[in-house]
């Protein structure tokens, strides 16, 4: 028995030495992000990305000491074009649910954040029950955990999918939604900006971890465990030295990490 646990630990050991090996080897990455979801990530009016994961990633990047390189890509092939290697990692304020996990690995959470309805300023009740949504249209955008909410519990109303999250807050703000779903923090630079004349806040809804998942986590290719956890590494040092929070401070007005 003894000796079998000495194998164990030497093979431990040895995985171990491999990973680290690997991931000094890791000297430039490739990320893929939106690039239309602010404020997490967004393409200003000169067509360079900004937002809160633009900068926290390359600033893990500086401690990481790796160079990093930004593409980006539509949602609905974001996932798709990782696996075919068209970049490393994902950084779009992607959900690390059970359904992705089927198809990629995740980093250690650096996001977990409020989801939200809202509406236009007209609605005078804050009751989202699926009975009081009854028959209303809702908008939200597709292949996100927000569009898997409101297909399982909000089958009695008229659900309806959009490219980008942007899309969907534009219908409401012309009235051709009842109620957008998304999460608060982005829907927070709506309200305030462009929507600031016609939407406002309903409520928060209840997460769902059979859909929601612990959080949001950059997304790699199931094979590149060193990758993987060289991030999640550099991410838990970030919010235990305050690096991460001063970064999330500079975009928001609430945590991102809220329980």
């Amino acid at each position: 028995m003894k000796t079998m646990l000495r194998v164990a630990a030497a093979a431990a050991l040895l995985a171990g030495s491999t990973l680290l090996a690997q991931a000094q080897q890791i000297t430039e990455i490739k990320i893929g992000t939106e690039g239309a979801y602010p404020p997490f990530n967004n393409l200003n009016s000169k067509g360079e990305l900004e937002g809160f994961e633009i900068d926290y990633v390359n600033m893990l990047c500086d401690k990481m000491k790796v160079k990093c390189t930004w593409v980006a890509q539509d949602w609905d092939g974001i996932i798709p074009a990782l696996l075919a290697k068209k970049y490393d990692v994902i950084a779009a304020g992607m959900n690390a649910t059970d359904e992705r996990k089927k198809r990629v690995d995740f980093t250690a959470v650096y996001s977990r954040t409020p989801f939200s309805f809202i509406a236009n300023k007209s609605v005078s009740s804050n009751d989202i029950s699926p009975a009081a949504l009854k028959g209303k249209t809702i908008g939200t955008q597709g292949s996100t955990v927000h569009a898997n909410y409101l297909e399982k519990y909000y089958k009695d109303s008229n659900i309806k999918l959009y490219p980008t999250q942007e899309e969907a807050n534009l219908d409401l703000k012309n009235g051709r939604l009842d109620y957008v779903l998304a999460d608060k923090l982005a829907l927070n630079d709506f309200v305030s900006g462009q929507g600031k004349d016609c939407c406002k806040f309903i409520a928060d809804i209840k997460r769902d971890p059979a859909i929601h998942g612990p959080g949001v986590g950059m997304a790699v290719r199931k094979e590149d465990t060193a990758l993987r956890d060289m991030l999640s590494k550099a991410i838990e040092q970030s919010i235990a030295d305050g690096s991460h929070k001063k970064i999330a401070d500079k975009w928001f007005t609430i945590t991102i990490l809220a329980d």
